[in-house]
């Protein structure tokens, strides 16, 4: 299927065969990533008196209970709710259905740029400079999401742990240059915009959905963050159509599917 689209003053083809998935297959009861050392996904055939749900034990079929923590056992999507008192899921919030974005690749580095809590100095971290170098000749019409990929990138990124401060995360000034960019839909390929342990202040999370005191933002009620995907290196930075899939979780955050697609200009 194809079809031609404009953004901006530009029109591009997209062929809708052509795609890359963004997600980490989530695979129960196996190899998966993991932040925080909570249980990992995992999954267990329903029982019910004589009823068994596995064909290999003598069921009729396979009939399964799911367990998962979705900020914490893969990719996952979330919204505003992730940070606030008032209830607001990921079902209401993500409504774009397609999204013109940028992929860039960046290096974490030690930085003189600022974090809440203060810098280690061997905080690894995603800064502004980085990110305004990557983006000086990108076309803005194409920022209404942004995908990052961080490098040394490789598959072990499809079963880390995560557990203390070793993932990269964004400076205060690269969230606040982040929103200035008015980008919608942020994607990164490590847990958590902020420090894993940040004791508690969420610094970036706050900035990116501009929230204070956990109140509520409505005019950010539409942003999303896709944390924990990978992008492999066989994609190339540049421009894409992005398409996030969500069950239709009533939660702040829910497992995801983004997938991009290729554009080219007419």
């Amino acid at each position: 299927m194809n079809a031609e689209i404009k953004v901006g003053a530009k029109s591009y083809f997209i062929n809708f065969k052509k795609f890359t998935d963004l997600s980490i297959p989530l695979k129960f009861n196996g190899e998966q990533p993991n932040t925080y050392n909570v249980n990992q996904a995992s999954s267990f055939a329903y029982k019910d008196n004589s009823f068994v749900g596995d064909t290999r034990r003598g069921g009729p079929c396979n009939f399964e209970t799911y367990t998962l923590t979705p900020h914490c056992n893969g990719t996952h999507t979330e919204c505003i709710g992730h940070i606030t008192d008032e209830r607001v899921s990921i079902n209401d919030s993500l409504r774009d259905m397609f999204m013109p974005a940028t992929l860039i690749t960046l290096t974490p580095c030690t930085t003189n740029e600022t974090y809440s809590p203060c810098l280690n100095n061997d905080d690894l971290v995603v800064t502004k400079k980085e990110i305004e170098s990557k983006l000086s000749s990108v076309d803005t019409s194409f920022l209404d999401g942004l995908i990052i990929r961080t490098v040394p990138n490789n598959e072990n990124k499809l079963k880390k742990k995560y557990s203390g401060n070793e993932s990269p995360f964004f400076t205060i000034e690269a969230m606040n240059y982040i929103v200035e960019l008015g980008v919608k839909h942020l994607l990164v390929d490590f847990p958590s915009v902020d420090r894993l342990l940040d004791d508690g202040k969420l610094t970036c999370h706050n900035i990116f959905w501009e929230t204070n005191n956990k109140k509520l933002n409505l005019a950010a009620r539409g942003k999303t963050i896709t944390e924990m995907i990978f992008v492999s290196n066989d994609i190339i930075d540049g421009k894409y159509l992005l398409n996030i899939q969500t069950p239709s979780f009533v939660s702040d955050a829910a497992p995801s599917k983004p997938i991009i697609f290729e554009v080219n200009e007419v």
